[in-house]
C-alpha cells in the first residue's frame, strides 16, 4: 500500500491534527494511519520500513545472534520483531514470544494484522508470558528447543525490573552464551530514552537505549533501530 506522503509527513500531519482538535498526539497518529488504510499509526510505521525488514532481517542473522530491536513506542519495534518470527517459522524454524506486555489474544492478533493466519504455524509458535522472564526461566524454557530457534523478548528492560534477578549485565552474558552453545537467535525489543531527540538524529542509536542500570552494549552482535519509518540496521565489528 503506497503512502500518500512520506512518513514525516504524516506525522506532522497527526500533530497539527493533535493541535487543532486538542486530542493527545497519539490519537492523531492513529486517525492518520486510518486515513491511510493501516488501522493504527504501528502498523504503518512498521509497514513504512517493511523494505528493510523480516525476511532481509532474518537473513542477516545467524546462529548464536543477540539481536537489539529499538525504538520510542509506536513506531514498529514488535511488529518488526513478530514479522521476523513469521518468516523464521516460514523457513520452518521455531519462533518464541517472551513477554509481559502482551496477552496470547494480543499476539495471535498482531498475526492477523499482518496477514497471517496463526493457525498455520500452531506447531511453531510458542508464548511465554510468565512473571518470572528471566535469564534463567529463557534458557529452561529453550532447553528442549531445536538449533535455529529464534526467542524474542519483549522487552530487554523487564530482566532488570525484580531485585530477585540477576544484574541484568550478567544476565545478557549468560544469554549470549547459551545462544552461541546452542545456535539460537535471540532478538530483544528495547525501550528507547526520552531525552532521544530526532532533530539531532533521525534513529536513536545504542546511546539512547534506557538502562537503569549498566549494561556492556557490545554483548549484542546485531542492531536494529526504527523511527518514522526509518531502519537502520547494524552488526558488530
Amino acid at each position: 500500500m503506497k503512502l500518500s506522503a512520506p512518513v514525516y509527513r504524516l506525522k506532522r500531519k497527526a500533530k497539527e491534527l493533535a493541535r487543532k482538535d486538542a486530542i493527545p498526539l497519539h490519537l492523531a497518529l492513529d486517525r492518520v494511519a486510518v486515513g491511510e488504510g493501516f488501522g493504527a499509526w504501528s502498523l504503518l510505521a512498521a509497514k513504512s520500513a517493511e523494505s528493510l525488514s523480516a525476511e532481509g532481517l532474518l537473513a542477516r542473522l545467524e546462529p548464536g545472534d543477540l539481536l537489539l530491536i529499538g525504538s520510542r513506542p509506536g513506531h514498529g519495534k514488535t511488529l518488526l520483531s513478530l514479522q521476523l518470527a513469521v518468516e523464521a517459522m516460514k523457513a520452518g524454524r521455531r519462533a518464541v514470544f517472551f513477554t509481559l506486555e502482551y496477552t496470547a489474544k494480543d499476539t495471535l492478533g498482531r498475526f492477523r494484522a499482518l496477514g497471517v493466519d496463526p493457525v498455520q504455524f500452531e506447531a511453531l509458535f510458542s508464548f511465554d508470558d510468565s512473571d518470572t522472564i528471566s535469564a534463567g526461566h529463557i534458557m529452561r524454557a529453550l532447553t528442549e528447543a531445536p538449533r535455529g530457534t529464534l526467542a524474542i523478548v519483549d522487552y530487554l528492560q523487564l530482566l532488570d525490573q525484580k531485585r530477585g534477578n540477576p544484574e541484568l549485565a550478567d544476565q545478557i552474558r549468560d544469554l549470549k552464551a547459551f545462544a552461541q552453545a546452542r545456535g539460537m537467535i535471540l532478538a530483544f525489543i528495547s525501550q528507547i530514552d526520552r531525552s532521544y531527540d530526532p532533530a539531532l538524529k533521525p534513529c536513536p542509536d545504542f546511546a539512547d537505549v534506557r538502562l537503569p542500570n549498566p549494561l556492556d552494549l557490545s554483548l549484542f552482535s546485531k542492531s536494529c533501530f526504527l523511527h518514522e519509518g526509518e531502519i537502520r540496521f547494524r552488526a558488530a565489528g
